[in-house]
This record gives C-alpha cells, structure tokens and sequence, in this order.
C-alpha cells in the first residue's frame, strides 16, 4: 500500500470527520462525601445549593459530513440522549450547534444538520459490494481528544452479529446485524466516524469494538443509513413498518426458566403494569394478535434473538400485509396484518 495514497485520502477524509459533544443542565457538584453502607464507605456527590445547576459534557463522538449542506451521519448511541444538547466541532477552533433530525436504534444510526455555509464532505460507496481482505481506513476523533485520527486495516469479515452494550449516561444494549467486521483501530470516541475504501467512499459507521480483544472492530454498512438519509431529506423523518406490539425475544435460556413450550420467537408482553403490550388501533391490534401469543416467524423467516422481530419488519414496506406465524394457547395460527407507518 503507497504513503502517498494513503496520505491523498486522509487529505479527504479528515476535514469531513467531526467531533459531537453531548452537554446537559446538571446539579452543580461542590465536593464529595463518604457514606457508610454494607460495611464499607461509598463516595457520593456533595451537590450545592438545591435547584443550582451547571452546563455539563456528558458524552460525545465522531461523525462525518455527507453534504456540502450540512446533513451529518453518526452512531444513534452517540446522540440517544433526546434531552441533551449537541455541538459539533468542525475542528479545535470551529464549532456550532447540530439538530438531531433522526434516530434509527434498530440500525445504530442517527441523522443530524449543522448550517455552516459550504463544507467538505464524503461520497458514500455502496456497501453491498464490499468484499473480505479490501484494504480500508477507519476515521474518528479517538477518546474524544486525538481529532483527525485514521487507522489502516482490511475488512475482516462480513454480515456479522452483535450484541453491543453503550455505558454512559444512557446504558443500552443493542443487537446489531449485517455488520462489517474490520481489524482497523476503533477507540472510545471513533463510534459514529466513517470507514473508507480506497476510492474515498464510505462504506460503513464505525460502531462498536470488542472489549480486551485486539482488531475486532465492527461498522454498520453505509446502505443502512443512505436509506435513512434519503427519507429524512424527502419526508423530515425515518419511516418505518409498524407492528404496535411490545415484546421479549426468546432463547433458550428464557423459555426454560419461564417453562415456555419453545425457545424462538417475540413473545408479546408488557414492560410494566398498566401498560398493554398491544398498542390501541395499531396493526397488530386490528389484526388481533393478543398478550402471551409468541409470534414464531415473519413471512417464513424465524425469529430469534438474533434475527430479530424488528430488523425483519425493516424488509417490508408500510401498507404491506404480511404473513405471522404465532402460537397462541399451544396451537399455531396464521395472522396477516397490514403494517402501519411507525409512530
């Protein structure tokens, strides 16, 4: 691989990476105390006058420009706090504050807009036509401190799954699909920054990384969220099929602690008392699916834990009836809805 190319890309790439601060009102913090508890001493927050509060950083990212315009895509986990507030750097002198215009949690992606005048930004590539052992280049803003950061490496392998835990403010476990697996260097502060090809397009969101283990980073594919770019800028808003049901996906772990007679599927429950699983007047309401119906495949496809209900919902299209296979009362029924636009 020639310094020069990779020199000439990163000369590309790098003006297009930014960095998103997360900010939020928070009780203003005067020391810190020592409080007994089960035998030992737990430091908690000494807060000062009640009701007194400070603008306070509470997370943050990369993100990269795909616009001359403005429109900026990231990691949805990197934004998912909907009562913050968020800037972002165009670099260590330059900053502004972005609008949050869409979350796709399903996908781990989000959609955001600054007005800046004309900016340098990334063609996307098309991500279907990766292929395993292509040289690439990750780009963030590692540890929230090191702007214009690049890391070379090769896509490792592809369609992986994973289950993704985001700490912070925010706590979130996602379950990720179709990812691309790559051994460049993803670090705290890369989530939401580009990975390249060697033509300079985009091919996916740096996302993820497996804690103590070395070059296993993973990217969400850039078709994701070009779909999700072209609706936000047709309609204003991510559409998506909606069913209008709360559910648990099973294993075999839930189905036996919970003696259920099988260990796939979206069993329909609620989170909590009070609210129903089905939600009034939605699809799955008029087609009558019911709490405790475990809904087994969607159009033939099983659902599992991970294949989930949601990310074979994304296949269709809103108006769409479809075909469910649930087990209801130890008998196995056909239910067609008709899917709804999400809420």
């Amino acid at each position: 691989m020639s310094k020069s190319l990779v020199s000439k890309l990163a000369k590309k790439i790098c003006p297009a990476v930014i960095t998103i601060v997360a900010s939020k009102d928070l009780p203003k913090i005067e020391g810190f105390y020592y409080m007994p508890y089960g035998g030992e001493n737990i430091m908690m927050p000494k807060l000062e006058n009640e009701g007194s509060k400070e603008r306070t950083k509470i997370g943050g990212g990369s993100g990269f420009l795909v616009s001359a315009d403005g429109y900026i895509l990231t990691s949805n986990h990197v934004v998912s706090d909907k009562e913050a507030d968020y800037t972002v750097l165009l670099d260590p002198d330059r900053s502004c504050p972005a609008e949050v215009l869409a979350h796709d949690p399903t996908n781990d992606i989000a959609v955001l807009k600054i007005d800046y005048g004309k900016l340098p930004y990334l063609d996307m590539g098309d991500s279907s036509k990766v292929e395993v052992g292509e040289t690439v280049i990750a780009a963030g803003n590692a540890l929230g401190e090191f702007h214009d950061t690049i890391s070379l490496g090769i896509v490792s392998g592809l369609s992986r799954f994973l289950t993704a835990f985001g700490g912070g403010m925010n706590p979130q476990i996602e379950n990720l699909r179709g990812l691309i697996q790559t051994d460049a260097a993803i670090n705290p502060g890369n989530s939401g920054g580009p990975l390249v090809d060697m033509k300079g397009k985009v091919i996916g969101i740096n996302t993820a990384v497996v804690a103590g283990a070395q070059n296993l980073g993973f990217a969400i594919p850039i078709n994701y969220a070009k779909k999700d770019l072209a609706e936000v800028k047709k309609f204003g808003k991510i559409k998506r099929p909606y069913l209008g049901v709360k559910y648990i996906l099973l294993n075999k772990e839930i189905a036996q602690k919970n003696k259920l007679p099988v260990d796939y599927g979206a069993l329909i429950a609620r989170e909590a008392l009070g609210v129903g699983p089905v939600m009034k007047d939605s699809s799955a309401d008029r087609c009558g699916l019911k709490e405790y119906d475990i809904i087994l495949e969607c159009e033939g496809e099983q659902i599992s834990d991970k294949n989930s209900l949601a990310s074979l919902l994304q296949k269709h299209q809103i108006g769409q009836t479809i075909k469910l296979k649930v087990l209801r009362d130890g008998q196995t029924i056909e239910i067609s809805p008709t899917l709804d636009e999400g809420r």
